[in-house]
């Protein structure tokens, strides 16, 4: 099968990697091949037979399944980038984190060039579970893709075919997950200031003894330390999902300003380099704490 994907990021090489496998022809696009941060991507390119594109037309020319893997807020821009150069009854399976509106306008786009759009929603963390990461899938084309997608090894199940659907359910879920992410670094950073990090942990285990707290809390530093500035993107959207509902965003709007505060001193060389291998693994999340401790006590002085 020819697989156009755009954003080759970590979902995008996960993908690129579980599709080579059997041997699908795979084509792939990011904005960051024209930029200094290429290198990883085109070692990982050539490693796994992956052909890159220089642009989203000519990556998903002549695709039959174009997958959009980008940050949120290009979810539409990317649609509008593919729309012309789509090749008629193509499926646009939109992975991105957005909300349901950025969803409906997205189709809007690509119906208008003549492709078919799937709105896709990655349920958890990819890296884990990477092709059988549970997917909801949703839009009237969904019906005629998931069986294919069920054939390349999507975990995919149906949503519902009114759009939105899928995404309003990602974004709901991302007000409690992603805001726990960011409630626990401000509580564990903060309990290890005033040296009280084993009195909440403690309190913690007792009041909800089903979660390992120490592994719990040093995945959630990780992940946010390694992926601020998309969670960042994602919480603005969720943002946008609660605000449409007239409820006011008090919670996804605080996550999205921790997310970014963390992703702006993960720029500045907080946490160490991106691409080294060591870079927001640390089994103990208190050497995360300690960096950011240590980093607002000097901004202070």
């Amino acid at each position: 099968m020819k697989i156009a994907l755009i954003g080759y990021g970590e979902v995008g090489r996960i993908l690129a990697e579980e599709l080579r496998a059997p041997g699908h022809v795979v084509r792939a696009f990011d904005v960051k091949l024209a930029t200094e941060d290429r290198a990883p991507l085109v070692a990982h390119a050539r490693r796994f037979g992956v052909k890159l594109a220089r642009s989203h037309a000519e990556a998903v020319r002549g695709a039959e399944l174009i997958v959009s893997a980008v940050t949120a807020s290009q979810t539409v821009a990317v649609a509008m980038a593919c729309a012309s150069a789509l090749d008629p009854r193509s499926f646009f399976l939109d992975l991105n984190s957005a909300s349901p509106g950025a969803k409906i306008s997205a189709a809007g786009l690509v119906r208008n060039g003549g492709g078919r759009y799937v709105e896709g929603a990655v349920m958890t963390s990819m890296p884990p579970y990477r092709l059988k990461v549970p997917l909801l899938v949703g839009g009237p084309d969904a019906s005629a893709l998931l069986p294919t997608l069920k054939e390349l090894g999507f975990a995919a199940t149906m949503a519902s075919e009114r759009l939105g659907a899928a995404s309003a359910t990602k974004m709901c879920r991302s007000v409690l997950i992603k805001g726990l992410e960011a409630m626990t670094i401000e509580s564990f950073t903060a309990a290890r200031h005033y040296g009280v990090e084993r009195e909440v942990i403690a309190s913690l285990r007792e009041t909800l003894p089903g979660v390992d707290w120490e592994k719990q809390a040093a995945y959630f530093f990780q992940r946010v330390i390694e992926h601020g500035r998309r969670r960042s993107e994602e919480m603005q959207e969720v943002a946008v999902t609660v605000r449409d509902t007239g409820i006011e965003p008090f919670c996804a709007s605080a996550t999205t300003e921790r997310d970014a505060w963390i992703a702006d001193r993960c720029d500045q060389g907080l946490f160490g380099e991106r691409e080294h291998d060591g870079f927001a693994r640390n089994p103990d999340w208190r050497t995360e704490a300690d960096r950011i401790l240590a980093e607002v006590k000097g901004s202070r002085q």
